[in-house]
């Protein structure tokens, strides 16, 4: 058969509407993109902020803060780091917030970004925290903050600084909160820098508790990474670090739990030998200033690798009640030393109270610390002092402790009751 002009021009427009039906069809779901947010609330700084939200979120995600360093910016920390990969697998929301000065560096050193609500870029990053928590449905009990170099230093700050929001933080090549503080303008304190402001556990812990007077609840965990030949922030900011949030968490100096997770690092840990204890510091040997970002440990630190899919699965409501006891045990020749953290798993807050357990024979406690210990042998009451008597409801803890002799035998006890309710052991 003769086919005209016509028939080849129906018959091609057929082919062409087929093909395209057949792309719409077949394209991919757009994916998620970095994207700037103006508009977001208080902001005296004149920051910028760029919100990264997977596609597969979770039904009330968790919000990580991922801090530049200085130079930098939201945009190149979201393209230079893994976080937002990561949020793609397990469902949280990711905030890049930017600096604006000509430094492009964080304002961890006036007076008023170093105390709570005093203004600065720390009131502007809480800000944007509050933006995401209202517009997409955040879990306020997850909330999570990270940074290298300034921006370790003001993840150091709004850990000091917001202690009742920030749950959790993880610093790469910083330094102490307060450490760089100056009265003159300037934004860098050289003394700090070079290592050589040394203050003692108590006083580091004081410019923190400074920040916020008169608070008294959990404090976020810290994880605290440092190369050992940093020459722009030098690594005896790492001990210094250490020393401070050990401090805030009435913590010995004393390790837990040393290991080597790879060649040259050193990971010791604080307050319990498990990967999510109150301080986990990483030592990496030889390793300068431009250290590598190891984001997949920063998120199991912070407990957000649960392997759940965000589309699908909540997280049960809490009890009004429940408690969870992790108690851990480090002995020497006839003497052993314990760390004790209480968990309150209920939905209500607990105001005062008592921790019931019994010591295994030959155990006697010669002194403590954070609770009072009576009798000093066998069936024992550990009881809240002043500071720490009310634990946060929903995964809030107080970490406790006290030191023994023995004679021989170092166990552990094998039950707790906390204010008569028996606790889950972990």
């Amino acid at each position: 058969m003769r086919l005209n002009s016509r028939t080849l021009g129906a018959a091609a427009a057929t082919v062409v509407m087929a093909i395209a039906a057949a792309l719409t069809f077949a394209a991919p779901a757009p994916a998620a993109s970095l994207t700037e947010v103006t508009n977001f609330g208080t902001n005296p700084t004149n920051l910028r902020m760029h919100l990264y939200v997977p596609d597969r979120v979770a039904a009330k995600p968790p919000i990580l803060v991922a801090i530049h360093y200085c130079g930098g910016s939201g945009p190149a920390f979201h393209s230079g780091t893994q976080y937002a990969s990561l949020a793609d697998r397990y469902g949280y929301i990711v905030i890049y917030p930017s600096v604006t000065r000509s430094s492009k560096c964080w304002d961890v050193s006036s007076p008023a970004a170093l105390r709570r609500g005093g203004g600065s870029d720390p009131v502007g990053i809480m800000a944007m925290v509050d933006y995401v928590k209202q517009r997409h449905n955040a879990d306020a009990g997850r909330i999570f903050a990270t940074g290298t170099s300034s921006g370790a230093m003001m993840t150091n700050v709004l850990l000091g600084d917001y202690p009742d929001v920030f749950k959790a933080g993880a610093s790469f090549a910083g330094v102490p909160f307060a450490c760089f503080a100056t009265t003159n303008g300037s934004e860098w304190n050289s003394q700090c820098s070079g290592g050589q402001l040394i203050k003692s556990p108590q006083e580091w812990g004081d410019l923190v508790r400074a920040a916020y007077p008169g608070y008294t609840g959990p404090r976020p965990r810290m994880q605290i990474w440092h190369g050992t030949n940093d020459d722009t922030l030098r690594y005896p900011n790492f001990g210094e670090q250490v020393k401070q949030w050990t401090n805030v968490h009435g913590l010995s100096q004393t390790p837990t739990f040393t290991d080597t997770p790879q060649s040259g690092y050193t990971r010791t840990r604080y307050g319990s030998t498990g990967g999510m204890a109150q301080v986990e510091a990483i030592s990496m040997q030889g390793i300068t200033h431009n250290l590598p970002v190891d984001a997949a440990q920063v998120i199991r630190f912070f407990g957000l690798d649960s392997g759940t899919s965000p589309t699908t699965t909540t997280t049960a409501p809490p009890t009004r009640t429940g408690c969870r006891v992790a108690y851990s045990v480090s002995a020497w020749n006839t003497g052993l030393t314990t760390t004790i953290t209480i968990t309150n798993t209920g939905s209500l807050a607990v105001n005062g109270w008592s921790l019931a357990f019994t010591l295994p024979s030959g155990q006697t406690i010669t002194s403590g610390w954070n609770a009072t210990y009576s009798p000093t042998s066998g069936p024992v009451t550990a009881k809240n002092v002043a500071h720490n008597a009310t634990i946060a409801p929903v995964n809030g803890y107080v970490s406790i402790g006290f030191q023994a002799n023995h004679t021989g035998n170092t166990g552990e006890p094998t039950s707790f009751t906390l204010n008569g309710q028996e606790c889950a052991v972990v």
